[in-house]
């Protein structure tokens, strides 16, 4: 059998995966039509160790191995395209990975089948906003500097812990985005 402990794990018992359900329930506390937020990941056990000042603040408990600590940023830029922004990060060797929670409009793709062609993308978003099957979701995506990435997506119409969908592969795009602010 190939597959490393990890993987073998059920999801939620990945630290990765802990971490983004983490973000996430946190991101749920502050209400929807809240802006992006950015999110650094630090090694749990590092950080006892390293900085201890800051754990107490943060109320990790020392014994604490295989998590991640979620650190949030500064708030990202507003009128900043998101990939610009991304492109403009670089993260210390202390940090093992980051996070990403941002709020979309998605459609069925059924609806996508009938996008208009030709039109701006400020014609298209109000397009889509405008959509009778339209949802709102919001995704947290997490990704490690050894390409390990994990999502969480809330759908504003099932607004409940429950309901919350998780997966590696659920917005690779966005993940790719986020590994290149490891590069």
């Amino acid at each position: 059998m190939s597959e490393t402990l990890e993987e073998s794990l059920p999801p939620a018992a990945r630290p990765i995966t802990r971490a983004v359900l983490e973000i996430d329930e946190y991101a749920a506390g502050l209400g929807w039509d809240q802006p992006a937020r950015l999110f650094a990941l630090v090694d749990t056990a590092a950080l006892l160790k390293n900085e201890p000042g800051l754990a107490r603040q943060l109320g990790l408990e020392p014994g604490t191995t295989d998590q991640f600590t979620p650190i949030e940023q500064d708030e990202v830029p507003k009128g900043t395209p998101l990939d610009t922004f991304l492109g403009t990060i670089a993260w210390p060797d202390a940090v093992a990975g980051c996070a990403l929670v941002v709020e979309r409009l998605i459609l069925p793709p059924t609806a996508e089948a009938k996008l208009p062609e030709g039109v701006s993308e400020k014609e298209l978003t109000a397009w889509v906003a405008k959509h009778p099957e339209r949802q709102e979701v919001r995704m947290t995506v997490a990704v490690l500097r050894d390409g390990t990435r994990e999502t969480a997506l809330r759908l504003r119409q099932k607004d409940s812990a429950r309901e919350v969908l998780t997966g590696p592969a659920l917005v690779p795009g966005l993940a790719e985005a986020l590994l290149t602010t490891f590069a």
